[in-house]
């Protein structure tokens, strides 16, 4: 049992790693490390690029999470009426609970990749385009409800970090009034600590008022 845990511990930080911001750039003559605010998630990939790659930065990242976390789900389904074909307890593979740790364990390893990819010198995004993918697969209600504070703290203040701090903040509260099992609880709680952090910085331009809303490209010099 302990050998799936490992290959889900380093195919999705693999899958994480996967630089897409920085490819999708690349292919339009940019290095997305040297322009606006120098972050390769989909966020400044739009703000320098426009909607078009940063939509598909987007959609790619939150893919690697998606796939990170649901392989141990589809796995669940392909062999739940075969209880010992790899040698798990019945109970454990009826209940799922054996693949949710998969599936958690391949988020939080997509994450860590997403953030310090090994294929960019362990530079990264924040994560919240992956932390959306994976936990649409393992907890869909709980994301909907942080996707709707996102929304909404965006087109009232129009800051993206804003927006994205709230939402982590909304999914922590959302899994624990869902009463989710506490494995999912904890990892609502690790993913929106780790989007947390990696705000640090927003959060300190937030504070002094010098954070850059967004605004369309054709209006926006970069920053």
């Amino acid at each position: 049992m302990f050998l799936p845990l490992i290959i889900s511990v380093i195919v999705g930080y693999l899958l994480g790693s996967l630089p897409f911001g920085y490819l999708v750039a690349r292919s339009k003559g940019v290095n997305i490390f040297e322009v606006g605010s120098k972050n390769p998630g989909a966020t400044n990939v739009r703000r320098v690029l426009g909607p078009g790659p940063g939509n598909l930065v987007f959609a790619l990242d939150a893919l690697k999470g998606a796939v990170a976390s649901g392989w141990a789900l589809l796995g669940h389904t392909a062999f739940s009426l075969d209880p010992e074909s790899f040698g798990l307890p019945s109970m454990a593979r009826i209940e799922g609970t054996y693949w949710t740790q998969l599936g958690v364990a391949g988020l939080i390893s997509a994450l860590v990749g997403h953030s310090f990819s090994c294929f960019t010198k362990f530079r990264g995004g924040k994560g919240v385009a992956t932390s959306v993918g994976g936990l649409v697969i393992l907890m869909p209600v709980a994301i909907v409800i942080a996707a709707i504070t996102w929304f909404t703290v965006f087109f009232s203040s129009r800051y993206v970090s804003l927006a994205s701090i709230a939402s982590a903040i909304a999914l922590v509260v959302a899994a624990g009034l869902l009463k989710l099992p506490s494995l999912l609880l904890g990892l609502a709680v690790a993913v929106g600590t780790f989007v947390i952090l990696r705000h640090i910085t927003n959060i300190k331009r937030l504070l002094n008022g010098t954070e850059n809303k967004f605004v369309r490209k054709n209006s926006q010099p970069n920053s």
